[in-house]
């Protein structure tokens, strides 16, 4: 994967290590831990277990049951807490074990959390970051598995954020700590164990999308997990001669459309990919994006390879939802041999 590192605001100078992306939000973690004591983490077995998935490992041994605690199993429960420590002041870090465990805590995010700011005409700031281990790729049960990004980024006052990388999953988190807003930060679980260079002291710039491969021919639009898979169709296609650009939007609201509109006006054609369903999934809002801008200059309909529009299935199932690589090839084609008329 290559990328252009731009020196951010707070960056110390280049650092880098080798983590996993579970090593890797574990430290962003701490690190802000470490940095302000208004930050706190909490939710379903995430202190003394260390979590499901062990993000949260050895951070209460480390910093105390006062800054690092678990919550019942009521997910409403645990936004509405994060809403009051806010107002007091904190700058709460909490979690839901999986994606569809997020619905429960629904009204509490729509109706409290993304409007209290606006509600208070800003003398009431929610600096929450609601982490969200997401997507499918380790044929979890049902509920484990979902792609609930279109919900969020519909919801006006949330910011929405998926790292593809450990890099980015440590300087995103911790953007997201710091930011004054409430975020959801989507961490797609198929990724956790994926291992890459961090540099700590440079985050290259945590706003906006970034375009992860450079390419002639067609730009791919993606985002969390499926980035990794659109990268390998590009190198599939490269054998035969597709240059192909992929752009990893990073932030899903705000969506980052001026990166998007540069590469696909330089490219002129656009597949977008994403696990969720097709009707009404993000992959909708882009290709409206690029087609508005873009229109008489596309030599081909914006493509969509996405799950199907059917309940998230579970188990082997899985495999049939999540795009493949064969089926992001086709998408590609689809644009690449498209004939007007």
């Amino acid at each position: 994967m290559t990328t252009t590192l731009r020196p951010a605001p707070g960056d110390t100078g280049s650092t880098v290590e080798i983590l996993s992306v579970q090593q890797a939000l574990n430290r962003a973690l701490a690190d802000e831990l470490d940095a302000d004591p208004r930050v706190l983490v909490f939710g379903e077995d995430v202190g003394v277990l260390g979590g499901v998935f062990r993000v949260t490992d050895g951070l209460q041994a480390r910093f105390g049951s006062d800054r690092v605690f678990d919550t019942p199993l009521a997910e409403s429960a645990i936004l509405g807490t994060a809403v009051g420590l806010a107002i007091a002041g904190f700058r709460p870090v909490p979690e839901v074990q999986f994606d569809g465990f997020a619905y429960p805590a629904f009204d509490q995010i729509v109706s409290q959390v993304a409007r209290y700011r606006y509600r208070s005409r800003g003398r009431l700031p929610m600096p929450i970051t609601l982490r969200v281990p997401s997507y499918g790729g380790i044929r979890a049960p049902e509920l484990h598995g979902e792609s609930t990004e279109a919900f969020w980024a519909h919801v006006a006052g949330l910011k929405v954020v998926s790292p593809a990388d450990a890099h980015d999953a440590y300087h995103l988190l911790r953007a997201s700590i710091r930011s004054p807003d409430p975020v959801i930060f989507l961490e797609p679980k198929s990724r956790y164990w994926q291992k890459g260079p961090v540099d700590l002291g440079n985050s290259g710039g945590a706003d906006g999308a970034r375009i992860v491969r450079p390419g002639r021919h067609l730009t791919i639009l993606s985002w969390g997990a499926m980035v990794d898979r659109s990268l390998k169709a590009a190198e599939v296609a490269a054998e035969d001669g597709v240059d192909t650009e992929v752009v990893d939007l990073r932030w899903l609201s705000p969506i980052d459309t001026a990166t998007i509109v540069e590469s696909v006006g330089r490219t002129r054609r656009a597949v977008v990919v994403h696990e969720a369903a097709r009707t009404a999934g993000l992959g909708a809002e882009v290709a409206t994006r690029i087609s508005e801008r873009l229109f008489d200059t596309l030599r081909a309909p914006v493509q969509r390879v996405t799950g199907y529009d059917v309940p998230t299935p579970s188990g082997a199932l899985e495999d049939e939802q999540i795009p493949s690589v064969h089926r992001i090839l086709l998408g590609m084609q689809r644009v690449l041999e498209y004939r007007r008329g």
